[in-house]
């Protein structure tokens, strides 16, 4: 009998469990499509250069014991109620003089108004990164506008399918707005099993690109991986984006590691006003994936043509405690290496909104709410050179 057998309930258990958050595999005309992809190869999608994606062995163990110890953990958490701006409606109201604004959320979520357009990236209002409500990363401090008050969104942008960047409960609210979903080729299959009409959806490869409501947006390539549950089987591209409107240019970086790629980006997108870049959640157990603030900096900079220019947002922090390293370590370590490097950099607080062109945000906000932090990114064996952290392999011990 098909299916008979000791673990047939246990099979049944599991699918059971796999609920909408986990989003749904690709197939038809899509999978056809990832199959053809010059990015795809032995079954999977490919980093531009090798990649380990998660700790294992004696570095696994090595990373249980110190994401668990308890005086470790009071330091990954602020120590008080992390300030949100408190006027971002009435600030949102107001047009941008300069026709380019941002509005850092938290974590990896920014509005962008760009030449009478509003772009919104990897929106999470979710009260948890994971597939379940009741475990997982909790958010640390509230969002800072209900999403159903933010108005009118012309293209939502998603860098990968991770829950803290694809969130269902985010996405079934902007289901019903209109919007248009630009997303990484294979991510569509999630959007549509929530409800989102294929033609509202933009699914790239890298380098591939599509214009919305007058802007050009690019899917451009990352360093990282996909995927929602313990079955992985890469199927869904990850993605930087580069957006450009008839006066202004943005780039949001999504989750990636440091790699050469970035000057190419640059070359052919930039230069950019403003930056939006990953320095958070980092770790040394995977160096390849995520970028630490001083390898954000030198992705920055490699976009901008090896120079200071623009603006850098840094995300990806400060919302969800997701590695080993203290809370407001990220906030001071890229204020510390922008600052000797010359390259301007913007800190809002969350929900502050801010013109790149105009007087950027600067307080420390970050340090009323946080334990003294100690610049070990200063010692000599934290300041690894970018080069080092492209090796493609894990700390052994």
């Amino acid at each position: 009998m098909t299916g008979a057998g000791p673990f047939h309930p246990l099979r049944a258990r599991l699918r059971a469990l796999r609920t909408a958050a986990f989003g749904a595999d690709p197939s038809g005309e899509r999978l056809r499509r990832i199959h053809s992809s010059p990015n795809f190869s032995d079954g999977s999608f490919q980093n531009p250069i090798g990649a380990q994606t998660r700790p294992s062995g004696a570095s696994l163990s090595k990373f249980a014991r110190i994401y668990f110890e308890k005086e470790a953990r009071a330091r990954r958490s602020p120590s008080g109620t992390v300030p949100v701006h408190a006027t971002t409606l009435a600030d949102l109201a107001r047009r941008p003089a300069s026709g380019l604004r941002l509005t850092w959320m938290g974590h990896s979520s920014v509005l962008a108004e760009i030449d009478g357009r509003r772009v919104l990236f990897d929106p999470v209002w979710g009260q948890r990164c994971s597939p379940f409500d009741f475990v997982g990363p909790r958010r640390l401090h509230r969002v800072p506008v209900p999403l159903a008050s933010l108005g009118t969104v012309d293209a939502v942008v998603i860098s990968h399918d991770h829950y803290d960047h694809l969130d269902l409960p985010t996405i079934r609210d902007l289901v019903g707005s209109g919007t248009v979903f630009a997303v990484p080729l294979g991510v569509g299959a999630h959007l549509e099993r929530w409800g989102v009409a294929p033609d509202r959806l933009r699914e790239l490869d890298w380098n591939e690109t599509t214009d919305i409501a007058g802007l050009r947006l690019t899917a451009t390539p990352a360093r990282h991986f996909c995927g929602r549950g313990l079955r992985n089987r890469q199927h869904a591209l990850w993605a930087s984006w580069a957006v450009a409107g008839p006066e202004h240019r943005i780039y949001h970086s999504g989750d990636t590691g440091y790699f050469p790629g970035f000057a190419d980006i640059g070359a052919q997108h930039g230069p950019f006003d403003a930056t939006m870049i990953q320095i958070g959640a980092y770790a040394e157990y995977w160096p390849d994936i995520h970028m630490r603030p001083d390898e954000g900096l030198r992705a920055h900079l490699d976009l901008q043509g090896g120079v200071p220019a623009g603006v850098l947002l840094p995300i990806h922090w400060g919302t969800f405690n997701l590695a080993p390293h203290p809370w407001a370590e990220p906030g001071e370590w890229t204020r510390d290496a922008a600052h000797e490097a010359g390259q301007a950099a913007a800190f809002p607080r969350p929900g502050e909104p801010f013109e790149p062109a105009g007087v950027l945000p600067a307080d420390p906000w970050w340090r009323a709410v946080s334990a003294p932090l100690t610049p070990a990114w200063r010692r000599p064996e934290r300041a690894k050179a970018p080069a080092e952290a492209r090796r493609g392999d894990l700390d052994p011990a």
